[in-house]
């Protein structure tokens, strides 16, 4: 009762209004009670955080390693899916993932993608949107300057050194824009979502009359598509899809 009563406290305080929230001290609060081995407070004090509208790749990050230690894979699963949104080559948010992912009950072998299709997706995830877009405007404003070069040397093998420069740092200025835009698209809205039910049965069709085709389970990865009433259209890694309750997914 003491501790019910310790946490509900915690909510209260944390909630009662953006212009009384201090949120660099529910984020030392949530970092002692994880320290303290209170994963549940730690849990619910991170994502009162996030509740507020704060976002990051660290508190994702630790509240993902927060549900993990209580044994709630799901919610582990999505949380450093959701960090891995912000800062996609974090290696400790990719180890944990991995780790968590050995705890999904389903295991699901993807379907086998062209590797030049995967190496660019693979280039494009190593820095997020933001680290994109600066290199865009690093190469364009190192394109402008090798521009100058072969405009106002005099030496032939200066001015070839500055058109091909120029001509390359344009091209690497246009693959960094669409890059950018390509990780700002998937942070935003990818289409993923992480099965959070313990066990779900995937139908033929959107009505719960219908057909069981097969069912996943908790912290299984899935890709939405066309929603109806309550049902959402979800295909697997494997390429099996079908219907399932929106209310058993979090979109990542």
């Amino acid at each position: 009762m003491k501790r019910t009563g310790l946490i509900l406290l915690c909510l209260l305080s944390l909630t009662a209004g953006r212009a009384q929230y201090d949120a660099d001290a529910a984020w030392e609060r949530a970092n002692g009670a994880y320290v303290q081995g209170d994963y549940e407070l730690a849990a619910i004090i991170y994502d009162s955080i996030r509740t507020e509208g704060y976002v990051s790749s660290k508190l994702y990050y630790n509240l993902g390693n927060a549900y993990f230690k209580l044994g709630r894979t799901g919610l582990s699963i999505l949380n450093y899916n959701r960090a891995l949104k912000i800062s996609p080559s974090d290696p400790d948010t990719r180890h944990n993932l991995k780790i968590a992912e050995t705890h999904a009950k389903d295991k699901i072998e993807a379907v086998p993608v062209f590797f030049m299709r995967s190496w660019i997706r693979s280039w494009r995830q190593s820095m997020s949107s933001d680290g994109w877009a600066v290199m865009s405007l690093v190469m364009f404003a190192a394109a402008m300057g090798l521009i100058l070069l072969y405009l106002l040397s005099r030496r032939l093998s200066a001015r070839k050194a500055g058109f091909y420069g120029a001509l390359a740092a344009l091209i690497l200025a246009f693959v960094s824009v669409i890059f950018a835009a390509g990780q700002k698209n998937d942070m935003l809205d990818s289409g993923e979502a992480i099965v959070l039910a313990s066990a779900v049965p995937v139908k033929s069709s959107p009505d719960n009359a219908s057909k069981d085709i097969f069912i996943v389970h908790e912290g299984t990865k899935v890709f939405t598509g066309e929603r109806l009433n309550h049902w959402v259209e979800i295909t697997l890694a494997d390429g099996n899809k079908g219907w399932i309750l929106e209310s058993a997914i979090e979109v990542i």
